[in-house]
């Protein structure tokens, strides 16, 4: 990774936007040929030192993504789910993937998605890293790849302080919340890429993952409420 040699704005992020073309990358041959789109879900790691990345397809016979896939030797893809709109397809990948180079530059993959042939991958540069350096490093090692949009924003910051934002935890979630958030957290559940998955903290809370995703969406909104509506209520899913 490479740490920022210039300065910028204070309290400012970099995001950056690349477009691929190069079929080799699953997510964008095979949105060519389905005429689909193909939009990551999550990236989680294995033991072999490849990661798992989980792509929703919509729009696109999944009969023709699957053959595809068949006539490429180098890739190893699994269809997990499908109902009415599309699937949901596993990819192994290891350092070729672009997505997670990025991330080994140290910019955080906000999107990725193949649309009919064109890959997109927006990412967040943050403030301890060299914009210039990240993108020259990702555009050597992904010739196939061009620089389309590169902005600056505001980086997020705290909207209360610490003692309110503790308050508003204790008020508004519960206790079993509480501990659930804070063990997907602790275990990586909000990592980029994501170090566990939900199945894994459920097991780690001897809780069923059905149990593990109500409570966990149920504090994920009770906060997001609080965040945007500004309004304290009783907590959710109780």
């Amino acid at each position: 990774m490479s740490e920022r040699t210039t300065s910028g704005q204070p309290g400012s992020i970099v995001e950056v936007e690349f477009v691929t073309d190069n079929s080799a990358h699953p997510f964008v041959g095979a949105s060519a040929d389905g005429r689909c789109t193909f939009e990551l879900a999550e990236m989680l790691p294995r033991d072999d030192g490849q990661y798992s990345e989980f792509f929703n397809v919509t729009g696109s016979d999944i009969e023709q993504v699957e053959s595809h896939v068949s006539d490429k030797p180098t890739v190893d893809a699994t269809l997990h789910t499908t109902d009415e709109s599309g699937g949901l397809f596993e990819f192994v990948v290891s350092g070729d993937c672009p997505a997670l180079r990025l991330a080994e530059l140290g910019a955080l993959p906000r999107q990725v998605r193949g649309v009919e042939g064109s890959g997109h991958i927006v990412a967040e540069i943050p403030e301890r890293y060299d914009p210039a350096t990240v993108v020259e490093s990702f555009l050597d090692d992904h010739p196939d790849a061009t620089l389309n949009t590169k902005r600056e924003k505001e980086s997020m910051r705290p909207m209360v302080s610490r003692s309110v934002f503790q308050r508003v935890l204790q008020t508004q979630l519960t206790d079993r919340q509480r501990e659930v958030l804070e063990a997907a957290f602790d275990a990586g559940y909000y990592d980029w890429p994501r170090e566990c998955t939900g199945a894994d903290v459920a097991a780690e809370l001897d809780i069923t993952s059905a149990t593990f995703s109500e409570h966990i969406h149920a504090a994920e909104r009770n906060l997001l409420t609080v965040l945007f509506d500004g309004q304290e209520s009783s907590p959710e899913g109780a």
